[in-house]
């Protein structure tokens, strides 16, 4: 039973990068083309979406189902 909660975290895991990904490569190509710098901006926004759909998932990193 406990394996199941275990493969649910990790199918939110495997959604929640590519959509934050997504969202933080597109904001930061808009960003890049309204300045100029497409270069730069690109990684930034994809390292700052990554970074938010980590964030999203659970502030302090403890699964509260799996306290016993």
């Amino acid at each position: 039973m406990n394996g199941n909660k275990k493969n649910s975290k990790d199918n939110k895991n495997s959604f929640s990068q590519p959509v934050g990904m997504c969202i933080g490569l597109s904001i930061g190509t808009a960003i890049g083309a309204a300045t100029h710098n497409i270069g730069l901006w690109m990684p930034i926004g994809l390292c700052l979406g990554l970074a938010l759909s980590y964030m999203g998932e659970d502030g302090n990193g403890d699964d509260p189902d799996d306290k016993q």
